[in-house]
């Protein structure tokens, strides 16, 4: 039987996207979002939580977020949760959890993303698609 490891993040890009690519050429792009959690405790006082999350995307997923999504932007993203674990130099062990992205997507909660680009082949590949008969 096979498991389920779905993770689904709705925040802020606590800063800008930043890809790399590998030797072999795929695109990475690091991602940190940050989910505020507010409540009002039992006098009325408002408080606030903040859990900051590592995600990746691969890929032609990575080339978008980083040509589309900034610092401050809302999003959405859908992936799974990967753990990775090595030794330091000094026998100390390290743990490493993040979200490797499947999808992520604007949020419209509070405003309109701008994705307009004169070099966005998404909307020329969808423009060439449309037969207007």
């Amino acid at each position: 039987m096979n498991g389920l490891n779905q993770f689904v993040l709705l925040g802020n890009l606590s800063r800008d996207p930043e890809i790399k690519y590998t030797n072999e050429g795929l695109a990475i792009t690091d991602l940190r979002i940050a989910v505020n959690k507010r409540w009002r405790d039992k006098d009325g006082n408002e408080n606030e939580n903040v859990d900051f999350f590592n995600v990746t995307a691969w890929n032609r997923l990575a080339e978008n977020c980083a040509g589309k999504l900034k610092k401050g932007d809302r999003v959405i993203i859908s992936g799974r949760l990967n753990h990775r674990s090595f030794d330091t130099k000094d026998g100390k062990k390290i743990n490493i959890m993040n979200i490797v992205a499947d999808v992520v997507a604007p949020s419209l909660e509070f405003s309109l993303p701008d994705l307009s680009s004169e070099n966005n082949a998404l909307s020329e590949s969808a423009d060439s698609e449309v037969r207007l008969d």
